[in-house]
């Protein structure tokens, strides 16, 4: 017998529930995000280290233009370069100084990844994120749509190359498992605008 009380859980309700764990697995996402790595950006604490060398090995926060000083080579940019390019670039350029350097570069803190969801949401403000979430599970951590949330005019706005753009999202399309290629990935500094 079916109690009717009893709450139940169907394959949609399953699937709306395990897809974004899923989705922002480090297998599931693209090409793009499995090749490049993670990308260094302001405020990261990166730790450099040049093997028997103690007085090489340091501890780096990335400044907001990007850049980290470190002995004998000076100024260096490290945001917007993966940790990998940046260990090279150290490297080479230790070359002058010291033969056959390993250098090692990891980052101990991620303090870059940084969204923001404002309007009609129930915590709106900056969110500290350490993986790539999606625009659902950026308004979950703001808390869900408020009451009056106008739920298909929501839009993004993304700042690239010093230009903004608007990339829509109508929320009762994606609950409804329709034109899910709307919940995109955020990048670091995107907005979510609820009105």
């Amino acid at each position: 017998m079916i109690d009717k009380n009893k709450p139940r859980i169907t394959v949609w309700s399953a699937l709306m529930i395990l897809t974004p764990l899923l989705v922002s697995s480090p297998f599931m996402a693209g090409a793009e995000e499995r090749g490049q790595g993670y990308v260094i950006g302001p405020e990261d604490v990166l730790e450099i280290a040049v093997w028997k060398d103690s007085e090489l090995t340091k501890m780096v926060v990335v400044r907001p233009d990007g850049r980290i000083s470190f002995p004998l080579i000076g100024e260096i940019q490290a945001g917007g370069q993966t940790v990998e390019r940046l260990q090279n670039e150290i490297k080479s350029r230790l070359e002058g100084y010291m033969s056959e350097s390993v250098v090692s570069v990891s980052v101990n803190q991620i303090n870059s990844m940084r969204i923001y969801v404002i309007g009609t949401v129930l915590r709106p403000g900056e969110f500290r994120i350490g993986r790539n979430i999606n625009v659902l599970q950026a308004l979950s951590l703001a808390g869900g749509l408020a009451p009056f949330a106008d739920a298909d005019s929501i839009a993004i706005l993304r700042t690239e190359n010093n230009a903004q753009t608007k990339i829509g999202f109508k929320y009762e399309e994606v609950a409804r498992g329709k034109n899910l290629e709307q919940n995109i990935f955020l990048k670091t500094g995107d907005v979510v605008v609820v009105p």
